[in-house]
């Protein structure tokens, strides 16, 4: 099927067509979600269409028009409705950040390809090899914020939803006959009681890659660029690789240009000098003379604490080579983490650790209980 046979979708951009959205969608207990957002094109992204499909409809809801999302809150949070995203992580957080709506109730596809052990799980690989369907993806990193969408934007957005329903119950299957329908499951739950939750926030240089080995003084020096660039793509509202990537803020810290002509043999283009090449300098220079940053000190874990973190690590990369999955499925890492932190000693103490998962610890939680010990076995001396 193709989108040129299919009716329009339908937008929706007033209150009262939002109204209406809301008491359809309460009628139905399968409902096909995905967002689009503005990372790529915008120094604050948000959230800039949500694609809802049901059996008989696609729509098209406009959060750029209305500010006011509320009428959906009680569709996310029912339980009785069951919401299918593909690769949901992303769409919860957005979700939850711009309009404060938590999700109930998940299938997503992309997880269930993944515990299928797929290699592709893009939606239009994973459509492709259950639907035999072709999607252009040629919009994939367009820019949501535009105003008007065009039609073959608004034809890309709804077929991001509209095959959601019948691959959901096509995998579903294939889960069932694989023995990992309860898995897959478990995994649902673990992502819905995520609620959105992004990562910490902390500041941008120390999120630079490749600083970590920086002199104190090229630390300050690269706050100094990234506080620069912060306001730049404020002012210009474009991202902040848009005006000048980690790369080259690197390059600049730890070779000091003095001159444009430094710069350039950094590598920045003729435009960036030309914009901003001054300001680049003026930082560097105030990077030179301000008082050093206080780099963030962690305290090193203890050793017991790595090993079992370690051994916890390579036990489930085992795991996942021998049925044919990615690691974090077997444990997902923050799971990982927190048991070689507490050391459960037993199956109840492991439970708490790893909420709503029968499946997991009936299938592996004696194992990774004897993983832990063979650690403090191997630590105390003990062992030879």
């Amino acid at each position: 099927m193709h989108f040129e046979k299919l009716p329009p979708p339908v937008w929706i951009s007033t209150p009262s067509a939002l109204q209406e959205l809301a008491g359809e969608l309460a009628g139905w207990t399968q409902i096909a979600v995905d967002t689009e957002s503005n990372s790529l094109h915008a120094f604050r992204e948000q959230l800039c269409l949500i694609q809802f499909s049901t059996k008989q409809t696609d729509y098209l809801v406009d959060p750029l028009v209305l500010d006011d999302l509320s009428s959906l809150i009680s569709i996310f949070a029912d339980p009785r409705i069951e919401k299918i995203f593909h690769a949901a992580e992303y769409d919860l957080i957005c979700l939850k950040r711009d309009f404060n709506i938590l999700v109930t109730n998940i299938f997503d596809t992309m997880q269930a390809a993944r515990i299928l052990g797929y290699k592709q799980v893009g939606l239009d690989s994973v459509i492709t090899e259950k639907l035999g369907i072709l999607l252009n993806k040629k919009y994939q990193k367009a820019d949501w914020g535009e105003r008007p969408l065009s039609q073959e934007m608004l034809n890309y957005a709804r077929l991001d939803t509209h095959y959601l329903l019948v691959l959901r119950d096509r995998l579903q299957i294939e889960l069932q006959e694989r023995g990992r329908w309860e898995l897959a499951q478990e995994e649902f739950v673990r992502l819905a009681t995520g609620n959105g939750n992004g990562k910490t926030e902390i500041p941008a240089w120390q999120r630079v890659k490749g600083a970590q080995k920086f002199s104190d003084r090229q630390l300050t020096i690269l706050q100094e660029l990234c506080t620069w660039r912060e306001k730049q793509a404020k002012h210009m509202d474009r991202p902040q690789f848009k005006v000048i990537d980690d790369k080259r803020l690197v390059g600049i810290a730890q070779t000091l240009p003095k001159t444009q002509d430094d710069l350039a043999s950094i590598g920045l283009t003729v435009r960036q000098i030309h914009i901003f090449g001054s300001e680049i300098l003026q930082a560097v220079r105030r990077g030179q003379l301000t008082s050093t940053v206080s780099r963030p000190h962690t305290s090193r874990p203890n050793q017991s604490y790595l090993d079992r973190l370690n051994n916890l690590a390579e036990w489930r990369k085992t795991i996942g080579k021998k049925i044919g999955v990615e690691s974090d499925i077997i444990l997902p890492k923050n799971w990982m983490h927190l048991i070689a932190e507490r050391n459960p000693k037993n199956l109840a103490d492991l439970a708490v650790l790893m909420p709503f998962a029968p499946w997991r610890l009936e299938q592996f939680g004696e194992q990774i209980l004897k993983v832990l010990q063979k650690k403090l076995t191997r630590t105390d001396g003990n062992a030879k």
